[in-house]
């Protein structure tokens, strides 16, 4: 028995675990936010309470300072975290893939061009990048957090994409099809985009994490969703005045939002050594 033979079966043992860890998690959250759609154990802006209740029976996580059913914040937030998250993934995958694939056709001069302008977008912390678009329109609101998030999401969707599209580019198979006259839009949706979109969808993964956190960032700064959306953002900045009266306003949206973020980067780890037949061997 060799080395590979003793090491494979726990590598992907530890792969299977990570990725049904992973999708536990963040399988709680959907179901939570698709609950939400349906029902809830309070009218989330109704006054169901006294202000800065205790948790008890009736209010399984207490009150906020208006009077709301906490719990019932809460699980709005998964809610707003998951609409924002896949929102914002599927603008950058759009805006990113469809620059990153350009740019691996484009010439050297112009693809020289665009690796730099992504370099320097992508020296900007995505949050900056989605306060200046968000700061650029008229009002803040979810779905200006969405388009925001996505924009600043795209230059590192983009950049991945170039990188991969021109390694595939340079296959044997690639030359075949061309010199069998395939043309370009063949190339790309019959060669291309099917060997780079499992690298892809690992780090797509990646960034719905970064947009979830993102989000918070934004709405923590009132730059997100405007009330009555109970974003978990939103919920820790109202928190800070009373984190020592009532310390679970702070807690529980930061275990809400840490616990969804971890659930997707495992995730994300989980695809990673299911899809890549190197790290699968080790």
């Amino acid at each position: 028995m060799t080395t590979l033979d003793i090491v494979t079966p726990k590598r992907r043992s530890y792969g299977s675990l990570t990725l049904w860890a992973g999708l536990a998690l963040v399988g709680i959250h959907i179901a939570i936010g698709l609950l939400t759609l349906v029902w809830t154990p309070y009218d989330p802006t109704g006054m169901s309470g006294g202000r800065l209740e205790a948790p008890s029976w009736l209010h399984w996580a207490g009150t906020d300072r208006l009077g709301r059913d906490f719990l019932t914040q809460i699980m709005i937030g998964s809610r707003i975290a998951l609409i924002v998250g896949t929102g914002a993934v599927a603008i950058g995958v759009l805006i990113g893939v469809t620059l990153g694939i350009l740019a691996a056709f484009a010439s050297k001069l112009l693809d020289d061009a665009l690796a730099a302008t992504l370099d320097i977008l992508i020296a900007f912390p995505t949050l900056l990048i989605a306060m200046l678009v968000v700061a650029a329109s008229d009002t803040a609101n979810l779905a200006s957090a969405i388009i925001a998030i996505g924009i600043a999401l795209s230059a590192i969707v983009a950049r991945l994409t170039r990188i991969l599209a021109k390694r595939v580019l340079l296959m044997d198979y690639i030359t075949a099809a061309r010199t069998s006259g395939s043309s370009w839009p063949a190339i790309v949706f019959g060669h291309i985009l099917p060997n780079i979109w499992p690298t892809l969808s690992v780090n797509f993964a990646l960034q719905f994490g970064l947009a979830v956190i993102a989000e918070a960032s934004l709405s923590y700064l009132g730059l997100g969703a405007p009330p009555p959306n109970a974003s978990w953002g939103r919920l820790l900045q109202e928190a800070q005045g009373t984190v020592y009266t009532a310390p679970i306003g702070a807690i529980a949206p930061g275990i809400a939002l840490v616990s969804l973020v971890i659930g997707i980067n495992l995730l994300a780890d989980g695809l990673r050594d299911s899809i890549d037949p190197t790290r699968r061997a080790r």
